[in-house]
């Protein structure tokens, strides 16, 4: 199934005095590109990470994030004897230069000092590295699925829409086809004008080198190799929809080939039909080409 290379997930969980979240965002890119923003000091974590990713994705831009926050304890509240003794001896002083400078302060309560920053902390137990590494990796398994799932979904309408596209390139090529068709007597007429032009204006003419003029202009026009090569193109396009893996690269570089080979028929042309169809088939091909830049 394809994959397009945009996507997000977010996954939430808690446990061992913690509570998290991870993130994952995607978007295009040559190869596979990943970007961690993850809190240090967890072993395991990133490499873990990295590991998961690569078993599964094979192109595009990942951003990764994960924010972590320790959870209060319940009933777990700390006194910080050295913040209390800072804070009074600040209390202290300032009550004596206000005295100094004959000002009244209001009496402090017990309350007002707690609520000070730092001197009552919510004490947070130290969490095993290990086990949180382990708990953590089980919820990023859970968000790189949804990613996964996310990506898919999105392929599975890029795969429609490239097929549909792929069937108008194909209806195309056989306009472009039918127009040769039909031009060739015009096209006959055109040249044997020029023959009886160019041997009446002439008092020796070498039959030779006509014969080679004329046949150089008509390797010019023909444009039998470019429809060939064209229908060629479209199956092996439709056989990489069809193909399993990462096929993005391969899919671009045939969407170059489709667009030579349109130039080349739009420059061979000739005929006002034919290189009507050579343009509606180059602007097809740029609508391809669009979409083919965000599949895996």
């Amino acid at each position: 199934m394809r994959q397009s290379m945009t996507g997000f997930a977010s996954q939430s969980g808690q446990g061992l005095g913690r509570s998290w979240t991870w993130e994952l965002r995607g978007v295009n890119g040559k190869g596979l590109d990943l970007r961690l923003r993850i809190p240090d000091g967890i072993d395991g974590l990133e490499a873990g990470v990295r590991a998961r990713c690569a078993a599964d994705l094979k192109r595009g831009n990942l951003q990764i994030s994960l924010k972590l926050a320790a959870e209060e304890a319940e009933g777990g509240l700390r006194l910080d004897e050295a913040q209390l003794k800072a804070v009074l001896a600040a209390m202290h002083r300032i009550e004596a230069d206000a005295m100094t400078e004959g000002l009244s302060l209001a009496p402090s309560t017990a309350a007002d000092i707690v609520g000070l920053r730092g001197v009552l902390t919510a004490e947070v137990p130290e969490a095993d590295p290990a086990a949180l590494a382990t708990a953590l990796l089980a919820d990023f398994d859970g968000a790189l699925a949804e990613f996964i799932a996310m990506r898919r979904s999105e392929g599975a309408a890029l795969s429609a829409i490239l097929t549909g596209q792929l069937a108008e390139i194909a209806a195309l090529v056989d306009e472009a086809a039918l127009a040769v068709t039909d031009r060739q007597p015009q096209q006959a007429d055109r040249l044997r004008e020029q023959l009886r032009r160019v041997t009446e204006n002439a008092d020796s003419v070498d039959a030779a080198r006509i014969a080679q003029e004329l046949a150089v202009i008509a390797v010019k026009s023909d444009i039998t190799e470019e429809i060939d090569r064209l229908r060629a193109h479209i199956a092996a396009a439709r056989d990489l929809l069809a193909a399993e893996g990462a096929v993005g690269r391969k899919f671009d570089f045939l969407m170059q080939e489709f667009n030579r080979e349109a130039n080349t028929l739009c420059a061979k042309s000739g005929d006002t039909r034919l290189t009507q169809a050579g343009l509606a088939l180059k602007t097809v091909i740029d609508q391809m080409r669009e979409q083919v830049q965000n599949v895996e």
